[in-house]
């Protein structure tokens, strides 16, 4: 989905960076802790340093991100979860070895951000449900379909299977490949952090579960 992953590394990025802040806190003399973002949990191990560590990093082994919400200019968020390795903070930004986020984006926010009066929700069987309005023929029509959902080169698909104009048998058949274009989705992830990308997703109960992954990640430059 245009953008929506963007949104959720982004509040992941700013727990990270609450994560290391309290870590620094903690390590100073007198220095006062806080807490994390709110509706959010994060755990750190730090082990032995590796040996290319740079002066002034803040060196973290793996960290631990989940929030029961998180909420972005895109959209809200559901059951955000982040593990990631080799976590480096710098002036030059916060990057990690290894980064894998899970997060479920309703319905109804991904419907928004693809637009063009497309309406969305669970088929059954794992299957997601397309719903928008078209004409056709001088007539108003409604088109629905149904179909699998998958990850295909970063970009998040939806491919009907099958087509539903509403209408008599023949309408139907006579215009099924120019509905089914209408309700094929086919919506490109922009804007994600440099070395991640879209690799799975699925419909559950709401919305879809996204999975992103990524090595040698720019969190924040």
């Amino acid at each position: 989905m245009r953008r929506f992953l963007l949104g959720v590394v982004t509040g992941v990025v700013a727990v990270a960076v609450a994560l290391v802040a309290v870590v620094l806190a903690a390590s100073q003399p007198g220095g006062a802790t806080a807490s994390p973002a709110p509706s959010a949990t994060a755990t750190a191990t730090s082990g032995k340093p590796p040996r290319d560590l740079r002066a002034g990093e803040t060196w973290l082994e793996a960290v631990e991100l989940d929030s029961g919400a998180v909420v972005t200019p895109d959209g809200p968020f559901r059951d955000v979860r982040a593990t990631g390795s080799d976590v480096r903070m710098s002036e030059q930004g916060l990057r990690a070895g290894t980064l894998r986020l899970d997060a479920t984006l309703p319905f109804d926010a991904a419907a928004r951000q693809i637009g063009q009066g497309v309406q969305l929700y669970a088929a059954g069987a794992g299957r997601a449900g397309v719903r928008r309005t078209a004409s056709f023929l001088g007539r108003t029509v409604v088109v629905r379909a149904t179909g699998t959902v998958t990850a295909d080169r970063g970009q998040l698909v939806i491919e009907p299977e099958t087509v539903d104009l509403g209408g008599p048998g023949w309408l139907d058949a006579g215009l099924s490949a120019a509905a089914r274009r209408l309700v094929t989705v086919r919506h490109a992830v922009q804007g994600l952090p440099k070395g991640m990308r879209l690799t799975g997703v699925s419909v559950v109960d709401g919305g879809f579960r996204a999975h992103l992954e990524g090595s040698g990640v720019v969190l924040a430059p």
